[in-house]
């Protein structure tokens, strides 16, 4: 279950301040919790940072991120899992989503029809996701329905009026 963290005017300024660290460990803790639902340790973090850092170093790092009220931790001495508010401020602030110029929509047309011709489904949806990837920098997911599938967790975050990040957990 995903917490709602305290939005104060002083946490919300420090978000704006975060450093390119704070940021990056941020990024992972959410792209990590995005793939696989289970909270992020520093250990795993410190081994997936492109920057070399100890996992005492992450800890700390998660700790300010922790008082800011974006990051939780569900269990005493588990990983730490993204909040309500760290999961919209990652939407808002971290993730960039741009238009896509019509010479890069005419490359994802012609990469995914190349692939749609051999009739292999998996790697039309595997080339989709490398493309997603690609265009967005962040972790991409794209899973064909298998019959009888049972959800571990779903979540809602809202993120405007009419805006929602939906999590589903299998």
């Amino acid at each position: 279950m995903i917490r709602s963290g305290p939005l104060t005017h002083t946490s919300a300024l420090s978000l704006v301040q975060l450093s390119e660290r704070s940021r990056e460990i941020f990024r992972h803790i959410v792209d990590t919790y995005l793939a696989s639902g289970d909270p992020v340790g520093s250990r795993n973090l410190a081994r997936l940072l492109p920057m070399t850092l100890s996992p005492a170093s992450v800890r700390n790092v998660m700790q300010d991120l922790e008082e800011l009220g974006l990051i939780y931790a569900p269990h005493t001495s588990s990983g730490r899992l993204p909040t309500e508010l760290g999961l919209r401020f990652f939407v808002d602030s971290m993730l960039q989503i741009g238009d896509v110029e019509e010479n890069e929509r005419a490359r994802i047309a012609a990469e995914v029809e190349a692939a749609s011709k051999d009739h292999d489904f998996p790697g039309v949806l595997a080339e989709a996701t490398s493309l997603l990837s690609g265009l967005t920098r962040v972790a991409g997911v794209v899973v064909a329905s298998k019959g009888n599938v049972r959800l571990k967790q779903i979540d809602f975050v809202r993120l405007e009026p009419e805006r929602a990040l939906v999590i589903l957990v299998a």
